[in-house]
């Protein structure tokens, strides 16, 4: 176990009860929960269905930054849910238009040593701050603002040591895409990243918090810096000084694995597609083509961004081929930009002005043509996420986007010719609170005609008689199983949301993985999906849960799944199991039988669990699977998910 850390030292202060032995159970106590509304109305759903008449967290906070589209009344719907039930269970509203829920929340309630958990992945952008922020499924969530602790294996710690400081032109979003480079999208389940070292001081909060955002594409539990005179800086500027914490490891902080980054070596990066660890150098990539530019998201639309990239095209204007669009992360943000005329520079090269808000992130508009390249400030580049199949998407630093949008091609910034813009920290920002909406704890929860209610499972059989729905390969994320885009406003209507799991896989005149699967339920059989390695990395979007459960799916099989997905899956009922070797994956085939007998009194008993493989040919084989749940997790799945508890 790392000693003497920060994370050690948030979670000994909020310890519940557990154990302090790397990759042993440990429940925490929740300070803040935040929610978006996409996942968030489920969340809420679930709330009430626990009959919790207000929440028992310090500060609950309720976004909407996500479905801000509004083509048909779905997601007005969700919205008038969202703002009634916040009002009535005691939850702070942030309504449409005042920004992205990570970067609002860091600018007006994260705290030093506070833990955060979110039902969204990238809620580690309070890392930044030196909270303990940890995406979780919603129902996860709705637990915390029920007063229950949440639990995690307690984690192993990455230290990653910065020593140097940033060359002009060089940016977080660079530092995070090397830690990416060498730690890559998979195998870092269980583990923290906390940073430390001379380097650190360099940083301001919106810098450290663009590399604790994009952390979560490690697939690490969440990512924390420490909290010092940068961190004081930043909440007196936001007027909030009187939360400040010193926070910071010992001088002698043992971690699990150390990294070591010279922030002056660092060179502009480019995550390529379709994965964001699939890293090169802006200037190993040549002159490409680009037809798109989007500056923006939870990972880079802070005002340092936006006024950086005001200040480098302030009297240039845009390449022609390019449409460049910007979208600012909070209204704070836009409010400044726009009364220190920066608006204006950024309006005048030709950009394009979107909401504060998730956006094209999440495939909501801003679909690049096809065949085209998008380079975008983002970040996640899975294949299809930008809404366009077969999409060539980049991400990079606002650094590298501004540059590319003036040149209409890959370019490494430092060949520009422009002197960096220096961009000084406010030291006060644009401080104006008045589209909060503060709870009134009364009032009618208002539910409209698309809003149905959680599903609830059945209780684990003692024998399973499963069949293999589908089987997929390495680095099936979220957006795989359930597509966002068009599709989010689905979200609260599980019946309808459930028709699109795995689309992505549908071909032309065959049933759907959701017809294949309803089939299967309604033979009285149970799904199975097998899946192979970092299976559900990606958004903790719990739906990628609730929907196959919804379509009969008792079992998902891979070599190694996710934390997140793991969890949701636990929390509705689905048994998640581990291949002890990858023979047994190759084994299976789409159509085959996979039975557990006694499988009830199987998990009961910890350790491995027997299945029968029953090939179409009718041949069999006994295969061994391992998992890493806990008690709690088997409690859970037994019982058919925690909603049946």
């Amino acid at each position: 176990m790392a000693r003497g850390t920060v994370v050690q030292k948030i979670i000994d202060a909020h310890f519940v009860e557990g154990s302090r032995e790397t990759g042993k159970p440990v429940a925490i106590r929740i300070d803040q929960t935040l929610t978006q509304d996409a996942t968030g109305t489920m969340a809420y759903l679930e709330l009430e269905a626990m009959n919790v008449p207000r929440v028992k967290t310090e500060l609950s906070v309720s976004y909407v930054d996500h479905n801000m589209m509004q083509n048909g009344p779905e997601n007005r719907n969700d919205h008038l849910y969202l703002q009634s039930v916040a009002s009535n269970k005691g939850v702070l509203f942030s309504p449409p238009g005042n920004g992205i829920c990570h970067q609002v929340h860091l600018e007006r309630f994260g705290a030093p040593g506070k833990t955060l958990i979110g039902s969204d992945s990238h809620t580690p952008t309070g890392g930044g701050i030196g909270m303990l922020a940890i995406g979780a499924g919603g129902l996860d969530v709705a637990l915390a603002m029920a007063g229950k602790p949440f639990r995690i294996p307690y984690p192993k710690v990455i230290g990653i040591r910065l020593t140097g400081k940033l060359q002009p032109w060089c940016a977080a979003k660079d530092v995070i895409l090397k830690v990416l480079s060498i730690l890559t999208t998979k195998g870092n389940v269980g583990s923290v990243a906390e940073y430390f070292g001379p380097g650190v001081a360099t940083l301001s909060v919106p810098q450290r918090a663009t590399i604790t955002n994009m952390g979560a594409e490690l697939g690490v539990t969440t990512s924390v810096f420490p909290s010092d005179e940068s961190t004081k800086r930043f909440l007196t500027a936001q007027g909030r000084a009187d939360v400040f914490v010193p926070l910071a490891a010992d001088d002698d902080a043992e971690y699990d694995q150390l990294i070591e980054i010279d922030l002056a070596e660092i060179q502009p990066l480019a995550a390529c597609p379709s994965s964001p660890d699939n890293i090169k150098t802006v200037e190993s990539l040549g002159d490409i083509k680009v037809d798109q530019v989007i500056i923006g998201s939870c990972t880079n639309s802070s005002y340092r961004d936006l006024a950086m990239v005001a200040q480098t095209l302030r009297g240039r204007r845009i390449a022609p081929s390019v449409t460049l669009a910007i979208a600012p992360g909070s209204r704070q943000v836009l409010e400044m930009l726009a009364r220190n005329g920066m608006l204006a520079d950024i309006i005048g090269a030709g950009a394009r002005i979107l909401e504060s808000g998730c956006g094209p992130c999440i495939g909501q508009g801003q679909s690049p043509a096809d065949d085209t390249v998008s380079v975008r400030t983002f970040n996640r580049n899975f294949a299809g996420r930008t809404g366009t199949r077969g999409d060539q998407a980049y991400l990079v630093s606002p650094e590298t986007a501004v540059a590319v949008a003036l040149t209409g091609k890959f370019t490494d910034p430092r060949t520009l010719g422009i002197e960096y813009p220096v961009v000084a920290e406010p030291e006060k920002f644009l401080i104006d609170d008045g589209m909060i909406r503060h709870p009134a704890g009364t009032g009618e929860i208002i539910r409209k005609r698309t809003i149905g209610q959680p599903p609830v499972n059945t209780p684990l059989p003692e024998e399973l008689d499963g069949v293999v729905v589908i089987k997929v390969g390495d680095k099936i994320t979220t957006d795989h199983i359930m597509p966002a885009g068009i599709h989010l406003k689905l979200r609260s209507n599980i019946p309808a949301y459930s028709k699109v799991v795995f689309e992505c896989f549908s071909e032309p005149g065959k049933p759907t993985f959701a017809e294949r699967a309803a089939a299967v339920r309604d033979s009285g059989r149970a799904g199975v999906i097998i899946g192979r390695d970092s299976y559900g990395q990606g958004s903790s979007r719990e739906h990628a849960a609730i929907c196959p459960m919804y379509l009969g799916v008792k079992v998902v099989a891979a070599l190694a799944i996710e934390r997140i997905h793991s969890a949701n899956l636990v929390n509705f009922g689905i048994v998640p199991l581990l291949f002890s070797d990858v023979a047994d994956y190759d084994a299976i085939e789409e159509g085959d039988s996979l039975q557990f007998h006694n499988l009830r009194e199987q998990l009961a008993a910890g350790g491995a669990v027997k299945g029968e493989l029953r090939k179409q040919d009718g041949t069999t084989r006994e295969i061994v699977f391992k998992h890493r749940l806990s008690a709690e997790d088997i409690r859970i799945i037994l019982a058919g998910g925690m909603l049946n508890l």
